[in-house]
């Protein structure tokens, strides 16, 4: 029997190596999986400070938008402003040149170069 035990002995130590051969592979192939796992962790962790920083970046493009949008506001305001004061002061000349023109129609013009207007007579006269 001692011979049958030794085989029997050689037989569970042969399992047991492979065993711990398989356990190894199990362990080894773990060990692959973790690092792929890290490396896969630090990818997305990167990928993630890239986003927050073109979300940063995003948000100062929109803050300046908004500022360019409330500068082109107030201009708008202040050109209509002129404009209304050009069309008050445009409606103010047009009186006036009425104005003028009434007063040069009280002029009398003469067509004859020897003979003066009434207002030039008086101007001479009164030298």
């Amino acid at each position: 029997m001692p011979l049958s035990s030794a085989k029997e002995v050689a037989s569970i130590i042969q399992e047991s190596l492979e065993k711990v051969e398989q356990g190894t592979n199990l362990v080894d192939s773990a060990g692959n999986t973790m690092t792929d796992v890290v490396a896969s962790i630090q990818r997305v962790t990167s990928i993630m400070g890239e986003i927050s920083a073109a979300s940063a970046e995003q948000n100062l493009g929109v803050t300046r938008v908004g500022e360019a949008m409330n500068h082109m506001d107030e201009s708008t305001q202040q050109n209509a402003a002129l404009v209304e004061q050009m069309a008050a002061a445009a409606s103010g000349l047009k009186n006036q040149a009425i104005d003028l023109v009434q007063v040069v129609a009280g002029f009398k013009l003469v067509d004859d170069r020897n003979t003066l207007s009434p207002i030039t007579e008086k101007i001479q006269n009164k030298k």
